[in-house]
């Protein structure tokens, strides 16, 4: 893009919801990278932060934002890597005993935690977001009654997912991503990390690889609502009777159409983990 940009917008929950489902649903808009989050309980005041990559990214955010009655404003960046600027003012992550970092903060680490290192780059998911949080936590919990030996992670990102099954006892890790950078990325965290995870190109669970390690003891799927609903087939197919899926990238407001659309395929509701505006599913197949 000629310059970039963060696109920084206000308003009541509600709103901040329906706009931030408008992006979710959006394929124009499959590059943006964003967060929303409660500024002002008091007051109902909740805040979208964006960071298009393109032109039209910009454009298309700024139009939908306004359109949702959200107080828009756009700020130009400092012409420097700003993704790397923007992470290094982010402050690590303890979800349970996981601890996610960056190596802006190595001399943070505590001694007693697992720790995982994520170095975004080009890719999705440095650990900040409540629906990787989410996931952390909901699997922080699993753990304490069992481990997993066959661990699948749709739509891995920075592959942090896949990378903290692995280092907590997980004989198999895969994650999958649609993306090829994203690919690459989450393998140079594995390493980053002395993890046996894998990274594979794949369109949903469409991957040798990925079938020939089936069945699988856990799924995570940290990606959109409406991939979620299309591919609960698929991942049931996927999972051992009795075998766990770990899904994010939901909204508080879209959640019950997931679930719905999960326990119609012979899932078994757990629990949910809510952070922010963003809910985390726990599913156990029958």
């Amino acid at each position: 893009m000629s310059d970039p940009v963060q696109v920084v917008a206000r308003g009541p929950r509600a709103r901040a919801e329906a706009a931030a489902l408008v992006i979710d649903t959006d394929p124009g808009l499959e590059g943006v990278t964003y967060s929303i989050l409660e500024e002002d309980e008091d007051r109902d005041v909740w805040r979208i932060d964006a960071f298009p990559t393109e032109d039209h990214e910009a454009a298309g955010l700024q139009a939908i934002l306004e359109a949702g009655g959200l107080k828009v404003v756009v700020d130009k960046l400092a012409d420097a890597d700003w993704l790397a600027m923007s992470l290094s003012g982010l402050p690590p992550v303890r979800a349970g005993r996981f601890f996610v970092y960056g190596a802006h903060d190595l001399g943070r680490v505590p001694a007693n935690a697992v720790k995982l290192r994520i170095e975004a780059g080009a890719a999705f998911g440095t650990g900040h977001h409540g629906t990787t949080v989410g996931c952390l936590l909901a699997y922080d919990d699993l753990l304490k009654a069992r481990r997993f030996a066959r661990v699948l992670d749709v739509g891995a990102g920075t592959g942090i997912l896949a990378i903290a099954a692995a280092k907590t006892g997980s004989p198999l890790a895969i994650g999958t991503d649609i993306d090829r950078p994203s690919v690459r990325i989450a393998g140079e965290n594995a390493a980053l990390n002395g993890a046996h995870a894998r990274f594979v190109y794949a369109n949903g669970l469409a991957n040798k690889a990925v079938a020939r390690h089936a069945p699988y003891d856990l799924v995570f799927a940290n990606i959109l609502a409406r991939p979620l609903i299309f591919l609960s087939g698929d991942i049931h197919d996927a999972l051992k009777p009795g075998g766990y899926a770990i899904l994010s990238g939901l909204l508080r407001t879209q959640e019950r159409a997931v679930k719905a659309a999960w326990l119609a395929k012979g899932f078994r509701f757990v629990r949910h983990i809510h952070r922010d505006a963003w809910a985390t599913l726990v599913l156990k197949r029958a």
